[in-house]
């Protein structure tokens, strides 16, 4: 028997573009026609984009799908392609067709809809019912999509069927826990079912969640094949033995060892390149205070967009510090962005001024305080809508949890880099960029060192630091990742050796300043458990 060659495309399939997404798989099928493909796999809803959420409830999206679809299998001259789609039968099926000959020769539907964590399938999906096997030059090859592997049943019906090799594609969003476990459950269904396993997953940003590819090759026996890199575009060619039941790869990009932060700071270049690029502005802007978070959102952004597309604001009044003012200037001078600096002091006091009289007999105290990070946040929405570029909120996963954040100040913006990034990850991060490249000599920052090393701070009043208010980062993070990540209770966390009433102070904020959040900007899912869709907890509740 010969060995089957298949092109897994492993590209970026963006929502609701679907004439864009159409023109992407035709282009891709002549390239893996002309490079003797016998199937070519695309990810999961290929032609809608994943999550197409309530365009999913428009009879005109759901009709553009099928034409395009039936377009693409006019087209298929020699080659097998296997397409996602949504599927309308009455009721609608996330659904991959097999397209053949010139016609779509079999559509199968999703079985498990995952409905966890990011995902809400069962509110837009019907089940499938049963696992397609379709044979490709004489091997018989079993279609399931993503969640279907990730159960036994699929798999299992597809090799009692007679399938020698699973396909899977995918829209699998990553966060810092996700390859392994991936890994860990193909091993599980390739050595259950004797089938060799290709998976195919997106790649690309979509609002919240960004998609890593990552694609895996796992023979029968369960040992992984071959890994594709993440966050890379790649049409990735693979051949498969169906006398060893083996895979093997051709020519795919090499995936280094790198550290997890590697990876992550990845995951965030690709989450806001993509939203800025797909919504179609010509670039960002940021208040870059001198602080460590704002340092890490500009390396990022210019990571993502160039110099040229990132503008840079430092807004001092009496408490900046000189430390603050020249980290600034030195890190956008060194990072080629324009940079400006707008004295908000004058403002700051005409606001004062005028609510003097209101404020008469009361003690300054956080009003005042928050009403110089809102004369910044005014100041930037202005600017941002004067040039047209997207403001990007700086804080992180940290300062969201606990409400150490300022509405309509610091959290102004329309994307939030930070958001899933805890704060001692943004000094991992921080510190991983300046040596990246340069084995961490001095003179190859990114990231002013003394920004890094300096005590966080707001700078809203005099000697301020940010643990002033909040326990030390270190112990803060470890207590916020058992409780919102680990779901734990008060008493767990206490029993794993942290002080019961500093547990308790952190858990009330987490719980007192969800308001907060549910107001606060969109920004890249990175890790198991992330504020916004995945994490919805009522505004109003009495449980403590």
């Amino acid at each position: 028997m010969t060995v089957v060659r298949l092109a897994l495309a492993q590209y970026d399939f963006p929502v609701g573009a679907v004439a864009a997404n159409a023109a992407r798989v035709r282009a891709l099928m002549a390239q893996a026609r002309a490079g003797g493909a016998a199937l070519a796999v695309f990810p999961e809803l290929t032609l809608s984009g994943y999550p197409p959420e309530d365009l999913l409830l428009r009879p005109s999206f759901l009709a553009a799908c099928n034409q395009e679809l039936a377009a693409l299998a006019r087209d298929t001259d020699g080659l097998a392609a296997l397409v996602g789609h949504p599927h309308s039968e009455g009721e609608v099926y996330n659904a991959a067709s097999l397209l053949r000959g010139g016609g779509i020769e079999l559509t199968t539907h999703k079985q498990a809809l995952p409905n966890y964590g990011v995902f809400d399938d069962k509110r837009y999906f019907r089940p499938g019912r049963d696992s397609a096997v379709a044979v490709v030059e004489g091997v018989r090859v079993g279609l399931l999509i993503c969640e279907d592997v990730w159960v036994p049943e699929p798999a299992a019906q597809a090799a009692a069927a007679g399938a020698e090799l699973l396909v899977v594609i995918n829209a699998s969003p990553w966060d810092d826990a996700k390859q392994a476990v991936r890994e860990a459950v193909l091993t599980a269904r390739a050595q259950e079912t004797g089938c060799a396993i290709v998976y195919l997953n997106l790649i690309g940003g979509q609002d919240e969640v960004v998609y890593d590819g990552a694609s895996l090759l796992v023979n029968g026996d369960g040992t992984v094949a071959a890994r594709a890199p993440a966050f890379v575009d790649a049409l990735l060619w693979a051949d498969f033995d169906p006398a060893t039941r083996t895979l093997a790869a051709d020519g795919w990009p090499a995936v280094p060892a790198v550290p997890p932060e590697a990876t992550l700071y990845a995951a965030l270049v690709r989450g806001i390149r993509d939203y800025i690029d797909k919504n179609g502005f010509p670039g960002v802007l940021l208040g870059l205070s001198g602080g460590i978070d704002s340092a890490l959102v500009l390396a990022l952004a210019v990571d993502a967009l160039g110099a040229d597309r990132v503008t840079a604001v430092m807004m001092p009044t009496r408490y900046t510090s000189a430390l603050s003012l020249e980290g600034a200037r030195g890190q956008a001078e060194r990072l080629g962005v324009e940079y400006h600096v707008i004295d908000i002091e004058p403002t700051f006091q005409s606001f004062l001024a005028a609510l003097a009289p209101a404020f008469a007999g009361k003690a300054p105290d956080l009003a005042e305080e928050n009403l110089q990070s809102r004369t910044r946040g005014a100041m930037l929405m202005a600017l941002s809508n004067k040039h047209g570029r997207l403001l990007l909120a700086t804080g992180n996963k940290s300062e969201m949890a606990v409400g150490y954040a300022t509405l309509y100040g610091d959290m102004c913006g329309a994307y939030a880099p930070l958001k899933d990034v805890y704060k001692t990850v943004v000094y991992r991060l921080a510190r991983w960029r300046n040596g990246a490249g340069n084995a961490g000599a001095d003179a190859g920052w990114v990231i002013p060192p003394a920004v890094i090393e300096r005590p966080p701070s707001a700078e809203l009043r005099e000697d301020q630091t940010d643990q002033d208010s909040l326990p030390a980062y270190d112990e803060l993070d470890a207590i916020l990742a058992r409780f919102i990540e680990g779901e734990q209770s008060q008493a767990e966390i206490a029993a794993q050796g942290f002080p019961a009433d500093t547990v308790r102070r952190v858990a009330r904020l987490v719980l007192a300043n969800e308001f907060k959040r549910r107001q606060s900007a969109p920004g890249p899912r990175v890790t198991t458990r992330a504020f916004g869709r995945e994490r919805r907890y009522p505004i109003t509740s009495g449980w403590r």
